[in-house]
């Protein structure tokens, strides 16, 4: 898993999941973490670091899950590239990402408010093709969903989710 935060996603992964590698570079609510982690029904490994350069062997894992971190990956291409390398041939990515909107007007105030929201979201970008960044580094797409949230602005509600496979 790409930037684990908190571990929020672990009462999702399902029973199959045998032991689980999680990279971030940040240490956020350790107590809280530790707590996620005990809780897990499978081993966690974690490594502090970004995504850029993985210290795993090529075709190592069956899947990758990214949840809102490609916005703040400083080169989200270089570690979809390290995803596309460390996943077996076959192997999913499974990614949930906010980023550019479709929608013109919108992504105008996008590419404004950018600046001030990479200081105050601690990097996080607004004008991200999180499709295209993924078929840039050699993922195939299998599935995508384009979607808004509602309740949110639009600048900051314009969802990616889908499934892309590592083809070797």
């Amino acid at each position: 898993e790409l930037g684990f935060g908190t571990g929020l996603n672990h009462p999702y992964f399902p029973a199959t999941v045998k032991r689980l590698t999680v990279v971030d570079p940040e240490d956020l609510m350790p107590k809280r973490v530790a707590q996620r982690i005990a809780a897990a029904h499978f081993p966690v490994e974690r490594a502090k670091l970004s995504a850029e350069h993985l210290p795993f062997e090529d075709n190592k894992f069956d899947c990758a899950v990214s949840t809102f971190t490609l916005c703040t990956i400083p080169d989200a291409t270089a570690a979809l590239r390290e995803v596309r390398r460390v996943l077996k041939p076959g192997g999913s990515l499974l990614f949930l990402e906010h980023g550019l909107s479709g929608e013109p007007s919108v992504a105008k105030w996008q590419r404004r408010l950018d600046p001030i929201q990479r200081v105050i979201g601690r990097g996080c970008r607004l004008t991200r093709r999180i499709d295209q960044l993924i078929s840039e580094a050699g993922l195939e797409i299998a599935r995508l969903d384009r979607y808004e949230i509602g309740g949110m602005p639009k600048t900051h509600s314009t969802m990616y989710r889908g499934t892309a496979l590592a083809r070797k």
